[in-house]
């Protein structure tokens, strides 16, 4: 039974809510692996005083990549993202391309507080023997070949 993982991000003017719903929901968030981009994970570690946190690169030095490839090894489970809908990203292809492989992967992904909430109390979540079905590109790979 492996641990269940978290990828967590958010837009600067979503930090603080993201933060702020990660140390409300310490309790059910301490058995799940967390992974976070540069400056988020800084503040999480600094406000929950948890020095496990993976914290990767800044999203728009890398971090939303690196999070990108943990979802297509395998490695994470659900995509907490606070993104902001009212501020245009200078690195929005790097989002869009995100959330393109967390769709791809099947992976669920959080847009805010709501939706983190619903999905966090999900008995998937408590399940450790529940994880999401991969999908199979065999035959994508295939006539890639052809």
């Amino acid at each position: 039974m492996a641990v269940k993982s978290v990828a967590l991000v958010a837009h600067d003017n979503k930090k603080r809510e993201l933060v702020d719903w990660v140390s409300s929901n310490q309790q059910r968030l301490a058995p799940l692996a967390l992974y976070a981009t540069g400056t988020t994970g800084r503040l999480l570690q600094e406000r929950l005083r948890r020095d496990d946190i993976h914290t990767l690169l800044s999203g728009p030095l890398g971090g939303d990549q690196q999070i990108g490839a943990k979802i297509a090894e395998g490695e994470i489970d659900l995509l907490v993202f606070f993104w902001d809908p009212l501020e245009p990203q200078p690195h929005d292809p790097d989002i869009k391309a995100l959330l393109r492989i967390a769709a791809l992967w099947n992976i669920p992904v959080a847009c805010n507080r709501a939706s983190a909430e619903f999905i966090l109390s999900s008995t998937c979540m408590t399940d450790p023997d529940h994880r999401a079905q991969r999908p199979d590109f065999s035959d994508h790979a295939r006539r890639r070949v052809e």
